[in-house]
């Protein structure tokens, strides 16, 4: 089942009664909204004057909805996960921990050459030159060893948006701002899916920041990146401003859960397959399988 996206820009109160979402508005002449809690995947809090109840918050965890809350600059900035996210957790964090150096190593590598493979499939989608980005997908040895992914992503995005000396920073100019936002969503539903599949998203395969609680959603997100970017590039082709994260915008990126992607020669909704994805690192954990299923960008 595909659950909904909520957005809350406005002032609210939000509760809950008989397993649904109260929403009242407290600042504005409208009526109550009731939504059932089970239809929800996430929702997302940028207005400071919103309350919410602790019972909400309390089925929300167990319902597995993502909540996200947004800082000043408007980008989602936390994420509430509940302690306990699958029934065989305790064995399965167990086997994430014991994984080796050599299988951590390889998993990279699968993640990295499926990334720069998407990043050509989508630079050659729109006629722009991604035959080097192939090479080097073939190119990447374990590890990442000669660090492939960073060269592959400066080629990428100089090429991408026809934007003079672009590159990818976070307070770099427009479409980094939509980049940000759409690549913040897209950490939220990496997370849900890991600790739905039992796995911490704090421990991860290559990225060990010690100040970052999302190292392994950092690295799982990557291959799945290319659908932001594809959604950001759009957006630059159809709107004349979007130097402003306006409301219109942040409604087209949180669409980001429910976009279709094509994974295992099926076509299936980004937060499905992104659950296809942790169940089968978890499989490379345990030792049944040495592939991680990502989807294949066309």
């Amino acid at each position: 089942m595909i659950k909904r996206t909520l957005f809350f820009g406005n002032p609210a109160y939000l509760s809950t009664k008989h397993e649904q979402l109260i929403i009242n508005f407290p600042k504005q002449n409208r009526d109550e909204v009731t939504i059932p809690i089970e239809d929800l995947g996430y929702i997302v809090l940028e207005n400071p004057q919103i309350t919410i109840t602790n019972g909400l918050l309390t089925k929300l965890i167990k319902n597995k909805t993502a909540v996200i809350t947004c800082d000043k600059q408007h980008l989602p900035c936390s994420f509430l996960q509940p302690l306990v996210g699958h029934s065989e957790q305790t064995e399965r964090i167990r086997y994430q921990l014991n994984a080796s150096l050599p299988l951590k190593k390889n998993l990279w590598q699968q993640t990295i050459s499926v990334k720069i493979r998407n990043q050509a499939m989508h630079l050659i989608k729109y006629g722009k030159n991604g035959l080097k980005l192939t090479r080097w997908a073939g190119e990447v040895k374990s590890g990442d060893a000669g660090n492939h992914e960073a060269i592959a992503a400066a080629y990428y995005f100089q090429n991408l948006f026809a934007i003079k000396e672009f590159s990818r920073n976070q307070k770099g100019v427009p479409p980094n701002n939509l980049l940000n936002y759409g690549y913040a969503v897209l950490r939220a539903v990496t997370a849900r899916a890991l600790i739905s599949s039992g796995m911490l998203p704090s421990v991860g395969i290559f990225h060990h920041n010690k100040y970052n609680a999302f190292c392994l959603a950092d690295d799982i997100m990557e291959p799945y990146r290319i659908y932001v970017d594809a959604m950001v590039y759009e957006i630059t082709q159809s709107f004349k401003e979007y130097k402003e994260l306006s409301g219109d915008l942040k409604s087209i990126l949180l669409k980001i859960p429910t976009i279709d992607v094509q994974i295992d020669g099926k076509k299936s909704p980004l937060m499905i397959a992104m659950s296809r994805t942790t169940n089968s690192l978890y499989e490379c954990f345990l030792g049944s399988s040495r592939k991680i299923l990502y989807p294949e960008y066309e």
